[in-house]
């Protein structure tokens, strides 16, 4: 996430991981098998029992001879609970407050987890974002990562205390407390481990594993052993909601080695590895969607440069983000459309500021849709593997489903559609490419 989390990341781990496991035996006269990070979401700290469960996951590692930094996140239920308050306080808000608010979630659950490991023996204290110190921009509700300070953590583990850390959180070039946004505590133990040169990153969730597609659309969802960071990526980006798409990308970028794993059962996890390790293995790893999706169609733009720029342009200055573009002429050249998806959340909004210059784009008429749902096809077998495209479409249209938008990646193809067709994509999609076996 910058120039600064690199170099404070080769500052601490220069030496290279040999050298690292070279120094560890010396923790307590005992060999150190490996350096880990855990990190627990909100429903894997839900209640105390749950916070009693994490602690003795957390102590097998320990047990096992390895040393362990924790990630978690809020009780689950909390954020929201605090957002709720902070805008019915104050609709209009001082975003510095706002992420002082919602930071203090994290902060209840360090302190549980750190006290529930300390009454099963286990040497653990807490840390915050600002401790640590976790550095970040100062964009407030949605920083990004600058640095991180892990000389005093890294001295901890070398003297076999366990680091409970606050995810989702960090500090400001001003010394305010910054917020990561959506699934943030993901991205805060990845860069963590990329930090600290862990040998793993465990990501616990309420799931077992990332599958070939969303097992309650389609019961015969196969988990998968492993994935790539690109598949992951790609999935995540489409809608699967097993990983956040900052930390896979931070994981990608940093050689983070991932495992998602559940909280709830001792089953073997998926892990996202790199593309290097598969070897030759050109595959079709799953189907993944996203029913909140819009779509807007720009009816007879005046065909001439600048015009795309001004109209998204205008939509990033109202921080809109848009997904899938399409953009086609009419035959005399005069005028053109332009048609794109994005979040449905923010459709109203997009309609606001596009009909507001409306003069100045000189189109002829917006057309907006809600109901629209996004259903990719993801796979590195599409490097190598022609016809992939052509069997989409086909079962799609075999089944009366009309495509509104196509995109495509060098590893995935995505298309919009009418969101009440979103199940019978995915389970005719998973059933063609044969996804439910191995």
């Amino acid at each position: 996430e910058g120039s600064s989390f690199e170099i404070m990341t080769a500052a601490c781990s220069s030496a290279g991981r040999l050298e690292l496991k070279q120094q560890r035996p010396a923790q307590n006269n005992r060999l150190i098998m490996a350096r880990i990070v855990q990190k627990f979401g909100g429903t894997s700290v839900a209640d105390l029992d749950r916070i009693r469960a994490v602690a003795q996951r957390v102590k097998a590692e320990v047990d096992a001879g390895n040393q362990v930094a924790v990630v978690v996140s809020a009780m689950s239920g909390t954020t929201n609970q605090l957002v709720e308050w902070a805008t019915d306080i104050g609709p209009v808000h001082d975003a510095r407050e706002y992420d002082v608010i919602v930071a203090t979630g994290e902060q209840v659950t360090v302190g549980l987890l750190a006290i529930a490991l300390q009454n099963i023996g286990v040497d653990a204290r807490s840390w915050l974002g600002w401790q640590i110190a976790l550095q970040t921009d100062d964009i407030h509700s949605s920083a990004r990562i600058k640095g991180i300070d892990v000389a005093q953590i890294e001295d901890r583990l070398m003297q076999g205390q366990v680091a409970i850390v606050a995810g989702f959180q960090g500090i400001s070039p001003e010394g305010r407390v910054t917020t990561l946004g959506r699934g943030g505590s993901d991205t805060s133990a990845v860069a963590l481990a990329a930090a600290l040169n862990a040998d793993r990153c465990d990501i616990y969730t309420d799931v077992d594993g990332v599958y070939t597609t969303d097992p309650r659309i389609m019961p015969k969802a196969r988990k998968l052993d492993q994935i790539t960071f690109e598949e992951m990526l790609e999935m995540a980006s489409a809608g699967a909601k097993v990983l956040q798409t900052r930390s896979v990308a931070m994981a990608m970028r940093h050689k983070v080695h991932l495992q998602v794993l559940s909280s709830f059962s001792d089953e073997p996890g998926t892990l996202v590895i790199d593309e290097d390790d598969v070897m030759e293995e050109q595959k079709i790893s799953g189907i993944a969607y996203s029913r909140d999706e819009a779509k807007v169609t720009l009816v007879s733009l005046p065909d001439q440069p600048g015009i795309a720029a001004t109209v998204f342009g205008t939509l990033a200055e109202y921080h809109i983000n848009v997904d899938m573009i399409v953009q086609s002429a009419s035959a005399d050249k005069q005028n053109t459309d332009i048609t794109f998806s994005l979040g449905a959340l923010d459709l109203d909004k997009a309609v606001d500021c596009l009909e507001a210059i409306k003069n100045k784009l000189g189109y002829q008429a917006l057309v907006a849709d809600p109901d629209m749902a996004k259903v990719s096809v993801i796979g590195t077998a599409m490097r190598s593997q022609p016809g992939i495209a052509r069997t989409m479409f086909s079962v799609l249209a075999e089944k009366g489903i009309n495509l509104h938008v196509i995109s495509t990646s060098e590893i995935k193809i995505s298309v919009l559609i009418d969101s009440d067709y979103t199940e019978l994509a995915v389970r005719s999609l998973h059933d063609v490419f044969g996804l439910e076996t191995a």
